[in-house]
């Protein structure tokens, strides 16, 4: 891996990838030009060679930074600036050209002495380092910008157009100035897509003491003390103290979330309120927030599909422009008896006109931008293809327990059937199942343990004894001298006691997609419980975005088809299939896909994987601190907010709508300054401040995502109710 300081347009690039790629042992070649980075795959002995020919065309390489994630203040330290030697040169070279330029419009000569003294003093200051990359580009059978620039301020000296080289070749070099601070800000933007992490914690000792400690040093397992206004510098999970952390530089939650004993922490997360102390789980480069980082510098390398269509499109658009300003400069002359001068000045403007920097650097601006935009909310796409790709999906599979449900039984309903307090008759069952390891019998136990008062105090059980497990049943217990069971409708039946009123209860809740559960003596039924998987709360809002977007959606589960139906009504989903065993649900995936050509897939990114996979786009809920999820999906959801994946659509959708507007941009401006240039209206000046302008544009355009919160227009969800 090579930091290449100068690298920061695709002329150099294609520079590098013909000066490298004629070396024998070298492979494959992958660029990031936001983060200036270059990978060389090889088989050399050393990498001197390489780093030879980088210094023979002018390539000013850096040593890769050992931390690899770019959140280091040495990282920062790495970016290249315009220093003020280069600012004091720019200033002379502008005041020299344009006192040239203003002397000669005065009525002096443009070949007088004082014109040429102005116009080389320009040029020096301003405009040698376009020459010598001029000289390189030619020494390599390069052409680039640097090339078609140098011929044109050449050329234009050649026929005594020396104020009017001067004029150009200083708009050239400030325009490659601002170009570099315009990609300077968007790199800077992806580096602020995440809070940084600190780079000392205070650290408890083996003897108690507290010290402040180099996070680089910090091990698994050390407890780290953090106070309130402080950034958490490590993952980990809290072992003392309780705060409200805001952690939307890893999950996008705009609300802070409250932390106690036993609950995760996240590297890069603001301590907002009292003190807190975790024990580390992860150490520095392992974190989740170093895991996002290198996630979304990997994803910036990868070409997306109108990338790769520009760059193919430019290696034909810039000779095809050559040869035709070649012609022009020719044919006239030559075949109709036209004057040689004005048809070569018209020729020196095209080739100014042909530099494909704006129409190529487009692309992965915008792509970039989509990157960070939906990094910021917690959406974490492994690639420009996925970002660009989205707006296709029209519809989107669900899996049901941990996607659109909580994943945990809670209880939700107690119907008693005899004159007893729903609370006495829930104390009663909880006594049995305390001894249960069901998920049922859990779920019934913390519904009565969990404080009605908010206090903190857990409520107490009944003593119970002889308790047993019934297989495929329930459980039964002797509390304060009496049996009970809780027990499935099943041992009801058994028991002779299931009447009526109990059919009708047990009917309702199972009808309601809820697994019910009887509290019972061995001659009567006391009370029906009722246990769900509950629906996240922003489930149904995800789905009506959706909906609003045009998206279909079906749910897929193991379930029975009744609790998935009923599911499915709660929320409003299209299409529920119950009973799926995971691989029919790759064959319902095969049948969405066939049906729709492009299908989502959302589920927990280890149980759902094969349908992940299969999916169009997978996307894996809740990957805060996952790295299966991470690796698994094409899409990682940071936290368990479903309204990411519609938002993650449009996202992709503005994406889209972006990149045609910037090429629609970038070729037009070009085809109506050809059309100026034959019509003799254009000048040197003008194209090059055509070409500057169209640079600056589409790369401010693609910048716009950044500023639009999430990338997301809203108003295009019409439900209306986002965060």
């Amino acid at each position: 891996m090579f930091n290449i300081r100068n690298m920061d347009c695709p002329t150099e690039e294609a520079l590098i990838r013909k000066r490298l790629g004629s070396m024998p042992g070298i492979g494959e070649l992958s660029f990031n030009l936001i983060t200036r980075r270059l990978a060389v795959t090889h088989t050399l002995d050393d990498e001197q060679p390489i780093l030879d020919a980088l210094r023979e065309i002018g390539m000013k390489t850096d040593p890769e930074p050992q931390c690899q994630s770019g959140s280091c203040s040495s990282c920062e330290a790495e970016s290249p600036v315009v220093s003020r030697r280069t600012w004091a040169l720019m200033a002379v070279s502008g005041t020299a050209a344009m006192v040239a330029e203003i002397v000669a419009w005065n009525g002096a000569s443009e070949q007088s002495v004082a014109v040429i003294a102005l116009a080389l003093l320009s040029i020096v200051t301003g405009g040698l380092s376009t020459l010598k990359k001029g000289w390189i580009a030619l020494k390599n059978f390069a052409l680039n910008m640097n090339f078609l620039m140098s011929i044109a301020v050449i050329g234009a000296l050649a026929i005594g157009e020396w104020p009017e080289a001067a004029v150009v070749i200083f708009l050239f070099a400030l325009a490659e100035l601002i170009e570099t601070l315009s990609l300077e800000r968007a790199k800077n933007a992806i580096k602020g897509l995440m809070a940084m992490t600190p780079e000392v914690a205070t650290v408890q000792l083996d003897n108690g003491e507290w010290r402040e400690t180099a996070v680089t040093d910090v091990q698994v397992g050390q407890v780290v003390r953090v106070k309130p206004g402080e950034r958490i510098p490590l993952d980990g999970v809290v072992t003392a103290g309780g705060s409200s952390v805001n952690q939307a530089p890893i999950t996008g939650e705009s609300m802070p979330v409250v932390k106690a004993a036993g609950d995760p922490v996240f590297a890069g997360t603001l301590n907002e309120r009292g003190m807190l102390e975790f024990r580390v789980t992860a150490n520095k480069g392992n974190t989740t927030l170093d895991r996002i980082i290198h996630t979304v510098q990997e994803a910036q390398g990868q070409r997306a599909p109108t990338q790769r269509f520009v760059d193919q499109f430019a290696r034909y658009y810039t000779p095809a422009v050559v040869v035709f300003a070649v012609l022009v400069a020719v044919v006239p002359p030559l075949l109709f008896g036209a004057a040689f001068e004005p048809w070569f000045y018209k020729a020196l403007v095209m080739l100014v006109i042909a530099c494909p920097c704006a129409l190529v650097i487009s692309t992965p601006i915008t792509v970039v931008s989509g990157l960070a935009a939906a990094a910021r909310q917690g959406i974490l796409i492994k690639g420009g293809v996925h970002l660009e790709n989205g707006r296709l999906i029209k519809a989107v599979a669900l899996d049901k327990t941990g996607t659109l449900t909580h994943g945990k039984p809670v209880v939700t309903d107690v119907v008693p059937l005899v004159e007893l307090p729903a609370d006495s008759l829930l104390q009663l069952a909880a006594s049995v199942d305390v001894h249960s390891e069901h998920p049922i019998a859990s779920a019934i136990v913390s519904a009565w343990q969990t404080p009605a008062d908010g206090n903190g105090t857990p409520r107490s059980l009944l003593p119970a004894i002889s308790f047993e497990s019934l297989t495929g049943r329930g459980a039964k217990a002797v509390v304060e001298g009496q049996l009970y069971y809780v027990c499935n409708h099943r041992q009801i039946e058994e028991l002779g006691i299931c009447g009526v009123h109990v059919e009708e209860a047990l009917h309702r809740l199972e009808q309601e997609g809820k697994t019910a559960v009887v509290l019972a003596t061995a001659t009567e039924s006391l009370c029906v419980i009722g246990v769900a998987d509950t629906v996240r709360g922003h489930s149904a809002e995800a789905i009506r975005q959706l909906h609003a977007l045009g998206v279909a959606s079906v749910m897929l589960t193991g379930d029975n088809q009744t609790t998935a139906s009923a599911i499915a009504a709660q929320v409003g989903i299209d299409d529920a299939r119950g009973n799926l065993l995971p691989e029919e649900k790759l064959a319902v995936i095969d049948e969405l896909m066939n049906r729709y050509d492009h299908v989502g897939m959302v589920g927990d990114g280890i149980n759902d994987a094969p349908a992940l996979a299969k999916a169009s786009i997978g996307f894996a809920m809740g990957s805060a601190g996952t790295d299966t999820a991470i690796e698994t999906a094409d899409v990682a959801l940071m936290d368990d907010d479903l309204r990411k994946v519609p938002h993650f659509i449009q996202l992709s959708r503005n994406t889209s709508r972006v990149l045609k507007q910037n090429i629609t941009l970038a070729i037009g401006i070009k085809a109506i300054f050809f059309a100026l240039a034959l019509a003799g209206k254009a000048t040197l000046w003008m194209a090059v401040f055509a070409d500057m302008g169209a640079s600056l544009i589409v790369v401010f355009n693609g910048m716009r995502l950044l500023r639009i919160k999430g990338g997301i227009e809203r108003d295009h969800i019409k439900s209306g109710h986002t965060r």
